[in-house]
């Protein structure tokens, strides 16, 4: 069996472990240092090998569950550099588990993908103010039920918070930009700051007015961060550092509009 490409080869390991109910990763691929190309690969059932002991377990309160078992299935590739495709030289069909039933396979995280065109609809029809439930139960109908969707609920909300949802719309970073600077300019007190990613897109956005700060100076010994003002319609979660002043009362000394809870 042959290949042209690594990625033609991960599909396929990707397609058998959907079909006959084995979820897939990658165990390496190796890369020539001279010219970079992947000169070869291991592909993997997930719960190869065993999970490395943690120090840390007799603090964990709710481990994970146990899934590396040692499973011996796997497909090896090597290149040829004279050809320039791949072939496979050792190959394992063999498992020492269960494998998935045929109507839980799709629920596997290697089978789960949001194409570019569900991706599209599924942003239209949040533009249209269609629920993720909803918008979820309306696709799986058009394409015959949930098993043929190939995302769940859960992968449906995280695109919506990952993909469009997290982004600034154009004109609003400018226009929260232009506020802040002109509540500097009302008071030299008031303070923000921005944290960016790697694409240099806005993600946290923290701020404390000259009321907060002097509040802060005098009550801070104890202070609480929290989300549970839930999110607006960005997804972005809105947190606040609050505490109690001397006659128990809350009090604000900060507050953020944060890319996620992590």
């Amino acid at each position: 069996m042959k290949f042209k490409s690594t990625k033609e080869a991960w599909e396929f390991w990707t397609y058998y472990g959907g079909r006959t109910g084995f979820d897939v990763r990658i165990n390496y691929e190796n890369k020539s240092k001279d010219d970079g190309v992947i000169t070869s690969a291991r592909y993997v059932c997930s719960n190869e090998g065993y999970r490395a002991i943690d120090k840390r377990d007799h603090n964990t309160k709710r481990p994970c569950a146990e899934t590396r078992i040692g499973c011996k299935a796997q497909i090896r590739i090597t290149i040829d550099r004279e050809v320039g495709d791949y072939s496979v030289y050792d190959l394992v069909l063999e498992h020492n588990h269960e494998l998935q039933l045929p109507s839980t396979c799709h629920l596997m995280p290697s089978q789960r993908k949001i194409s570019s065109l569900r991706a599209f609809e599924i942003e239209t029809m949040d533009d249209s103010g269609i629920g993720p439930k909803a918008a979820h139960e309306l696709a799986s109908q058009q394409v015959g039920g949930s098993v043929n969707l190939g995302y769940t609920h859960r992968d449906l909300k995280n695109h919506l918070r990952t993909k469009r949802q997290r982004e600034l719309m154009y004109g609003e970073a400018g226009s929260m930009l232009k506020y802040f600077q002109d509540k500097v300019a009302e008071n030299t007190s008031f303070h923000y700051a921005l944290q960016l990613d790697c694409e240099e897109q806005i993600t946290n956005i923290f701020w404390a007015d000259a009321k907060m700060i002097i509040d802060y100076a005098q009550f801070g010994d104890v202070v609480t961060f929290g989300t549970t003002f839930g999110t607006n319609k960005e997804y972005r979660p809105f947190g606040v550092f609050v505490g109690f002043n001397h006659f128990r009362e809350t009090v604000i000394f900060g507050a953020a509009l944060l890319y996620d809870e992590t």
